[in-house]
């Protein structure tokens, strides 16, 4: 079965970046809207940022101005580049294909 793969999260120092990719088990499942989510201990996940097949992109208020959604069609994968991360931004993150499973997630924990 075709499943979502989530990959780059990690411990960084507020401030860092850390870049999250996110693509199908096979690459031929192509990705044209995908959306990450997050999930903080003792919270609801929420939505961070989404991209449209026409590249049109939504940022939640949280993530405007320091994270940004970009593909590599040739890979068929979709990056969320977070830069400037602060302690709030420490969550596991999850990449959301429509008719896809959601994967593993993947963790991002900005501490000092």
């Amino acid at each position: 079965q075709v499943h979502v793969v989530e990959s780059g999260g990690d411990l960084v120092q507020p401030g860092g970046s850390l870049r999250l990719s996110c693509a199908a088990s096979e690459s031929r499942f192509s990705i044209n809207v995908m959306a990450w989510y997050r999930q903080a201990p003792g919270k609801q996940r929420e939505l961070v940022a989404a991209i449209t097949g026409g590249d049109r992109t939504y940022y939640s208020d949280s993530a405007k101005g320091r994270f940004t959604l970009s593909r590599d069609n040739a890979k068929n994968t979709v990056f969320l580049q977070m830069n400037n991360l602060k302690p709030e931004d420490t969550a596991a993150y999850y990449c959301n294909i429509p008719d896809l499973p959601w994967g593993q997630g993947t963790q991002v924990t900005v501490s000092s």
